[in-house]
């Protein structure tokens, strides 16, 4: 199957391209490279840099390489950056999003996956988030998200676009080849792993006060081969609607740091913070509709795993893609 992914430069980007291409898809990787990395590319991709708000370059790429599957990855998704800059957000996030599905209707595309966020959710009302849980964001990175969910039905029933919507949890670890390495890094797995590779003396804790049972903020880890391999099961004429994918298990900022240590053998400091504005305490996922639907179970559920996979490739990328950490 000939499939484009946008944001393919990126971390889970990259390594869905590279699942897609071990199975035997034909991958076009379609990215700005404002964020992602070049070097973050599968070899064996074709690559076209461009933005996703192109309105010219994306619908001829679509047409030129005979894509009939769009992945979209491509967004900016810093929480904090959100509630500083969110005309940055709705811009690339929510505008960006409209232009892609308006070069897959142009181009006849007839199917678009695409990635959403368990920050649409905000603040949860319940235990465990499902599908059907209200969605109420906290912060403009979430509604940047949220209104790309209301877009999807209406392009489907006026166009036929059929369009499978995964609301990611926190994607963690990495691959044999490709990992994290954000320009700016949020991410509380690679930035505790920078202390245990000596390049920062600690690592912050951004509120210590929250409900739950350290204090400390809980969130829903999965492994990003994991999501890569949700792609895969979407494909499928027929498939379609709104995914949670998650583990079904929280842990808390004070057990991540607790396992990162565990699986590098470093003693890792860290000093609690001020909150930041729009974290909400905890943010954990049920799965069920996606095991259901497509059949789709976490094969590395073990937060100790998934952080070995992720201290792997640090080691041996100290510095990320081309020195950029």
């Amino acid at each position: 199957m000939n499939v484009l992914i946008t944001g393919g430069a990126g971390y889970i980007g990259s390594v869905c391209a590279e699942n897609f291409l071990n199975a035997g898809h034909k991958v076009t990787v379609y990215d700005s490279l404002v964020e992602g990395h070049r070097a973050a590319v599968d070899p064996r991709a074709h690559f076209i840099q461009g933005d996703c708000l192109d309105r010219t370059l994306l619908p001829r790429t679509l047409r030129e390489r005979d894509i009939q599957v769009v992945i979209h990855f491509a967004a900016f998704a810093l929480v904090g950056e959100s509630m500083r800059l969110p005309g940055k957000y709705f811009l690339n996030n929510t505008v960006g999003t409209q232009a892609v599905l308006d070069a897959c209707v142009e181009a006849e595309v007839k199917k678009f996956i695409v990635s959403s966020t368990c920050a649409t959710y905000g603040v949860p009302e319940g235990e465990l988030l499902v599908e059907s849980s209200p969605q109420k964001p906290v912060n403009a990175y979430g509604e940047s998200k949220l209104l790309v969910e209301r877009m999807l039905p209406w392009y489907h029933k006026v166009y036929g676009l059929e369009y499978v919507c995964f609301r990611y949890f926190n994607a963690a670890g990495a691959s044999s080849l490709f990992g994290e390495a954000h320009r700016v890094e949020t991410h509380l797995i690679p930035n505790v792993l920078k202390v245990a590779l000596g390049q920062c003396e600690g690592c912050e804790v951004f509120g210590g006060d929250y409900p739950t049972p350290d204090g400390t903020c809980v969130r829903d880890y999965v492994h990003v081969e994991d999501l890569a391999r949700a792609h895969l099961l979407a494909l499928p004429p027929g498939k379609c609607g709104f995914f949670n994918l998650g583990n079904g298990s929280g842990y808390s900022v004070l057990e991540i740091i607790r396992a990162c240590e565990q699986v590098s053998g470093k003693t890792i400091p860290f000093a609690i913070k001020p909150r930041r504005p729009g974290d909400p305490p905890r943010l954990v996922a049920r799965a069920d509709k996606a095991a259901l639907e497509l059949g789709w179970q976490p094969e590395i559920p073990d937060v100790a795993k998934i952080v070995a996979t992720a201290w792997d490739w640090h080691r041996s990328h100290p510095f990320g893609y081309g020195g950029v950490g």
